[in-house]
């Protein structure tokens, strides 16, 4: 039996991003156990693994027990579970199981495959910033067997920096979407509708979305401000998503005048319904990987304008959307005008979209990672016949 461990930082990661791949690989026989801190309280991820490691890995990659007491953990479980692939991703899990597991890696006994969600260097990144994780890069690609990206940007890096042999960089984009939940058909008219009623809508009023956290990484603030420079405009704006930035979101609200037109939502269970109430969603972000919430606003053919960045760019790049400048309130603003002044056209751009994102779907990413974990068991098979009796 083939056994395959994936292991994120948080449990948030492994439960959005890994779940569905858990399933798929386990129909097929093999034992796959997942790994992240708060993994064991996860319903969702107790029914998909066989197996939910806790563990007490600190978010900071250079404290003290990501250096001494989770290795000597990680080395045990890995050890005693005989595990043939050890899949990691988001930035401490990766970096701190690749040097731990780097020796058992050595001898032939297993593969390290990293999928980088988006490195933490990118362009328009702090110089200082991007020099500290491209060093982080190259010193853990040193104990890394495959790297997978997830955008063209980060492809394009690891390559130049050459994190890991070339022939080892493989571009997967994401880890699969839901397509039949995030299609235009699956959102009954009957719950838009209910959702519009309940923000006080008239079928008639414009509804902007962003869908994100409310962090600074975000830029939510961008896109409150580029709202209330809409003039003179009845459409209302929702934010759905959490974070520390709530407060100062509400209170920049008031001090625009546009409080009794912005919605703060929450976290929610019904995005896809929500998106379809929208004329736009919109994500103003910094810095992101391959971003979900635009691949899922593209499938149920709702358009996005995105921040010119990495991921969002690859999505809407080729009239796919909206693009404009990070931090360009300006052109953020003109971006929505348009879309509220060309509405048919708007429409267009989005009903166009859905063939877009048949590449992102689960069916096709889940056999690109069949045919990677293929090569890689392949290889591990390979060194064992190798080593000496």
């Amino acid at each position: 039996m083939t056994r395959l461990l994936i292991a994120t930082t948080v449990v948030a990661a492994l439960r959005a991003f890994f779940v569905p791949m858990a399933h798929h690989f386990r129909a097929m026989g093999w034992q796959v156990d997942g790994m992240a801190q708060g993994a064991s309280g996860c319903p969702q991820c107790n029914a998909a693994f066989d197996h939910v490691w806790e563990i007490d890995w600190s978010r900071n990659p250079l404290a003290a027990q990501n250096l001494v007491a989770v290795p000597q953990q990680l080395r045990k479980v890995v050890t005693k579970q005989a595990y043939d692939l050890v899949h990691v991703s988001t930035p401490v899990a990766a970096f701190v199981a690749r040097y731990a597991l780097n020796g058992l890696r050595q001898q032939g006994k297993l593969k390290i495959i990293y999928t980088a969600q988006g490195f933490h260097f990118y362009q328009g990144g702090s110089p200082w910033k991007n020099a500290a994780f491209l060093t982080l890069e190259k010193l853990a690609g040193r104990w890394t067997d495959y790297l997978v990206v997830v955008n063209h940007e980060d492809e394009e890096a690891a390559k130049h920096y050459s994190l890991v042999p070339p022939p080892q960089v493989r571009y997967i984009p994401g880890t699969g979407l839901n397509l039949e939940r995030f299609h235009p058909d699956a959102v009954p008219e009957s719950e838009v509708v209910r959702v519009r009623q309940a923000l006080g809508l008239s079928a008639e009023t414009p509804l902007f979305l962003s869908v994100a956290e409310l962090i600074p990484r975000k830029r939510p603030c961008d896109i409150l401000q580029a709202f209330a420079a809409l003039q003179p405009s009845t459409a209302h704006l929702a934010f759905a998503g959490a974070g520390v930035l709530l407060e100062e979101m509400q209170q920049f609200a008031i001090h625009l005048g546009v409080q009794d037109r912005v919605h703060f939502l929450g976290l929610r269970s019904d995005i896809p319904t929500l998106m379809r109430s929208a004329i736009a969603t919109i994500l103003a972000s910094e810095q992101e990987g391959l971003p979900n919430c635009v691949m899922e606003s593209l499938c149920l053919g709702v358009p996005v304008i995105g921040s010119q960045i990495r991921g969002t760019q690859d999505l809407l790049d080729g009239g796919y959307g909206f693009l404009f400048p990070v931090g360009s309130v300006a052109k953020l603003t003109e971006a929505m005008t348009l879309a509220l002044e060309q509405p048919e056209a708007t429409q267009l751009i989005g009903k166009r979209s859905w063939n877009r994102m048949a590449p992102y779907g689960l069916h096709p990413v889940l056999k690109q990672y069949e045919a990677l974990y293929t090569e890689a068991l392949n290889s591990v098979r390979a060194n064992e016949i190798l080593l000496p009796v």
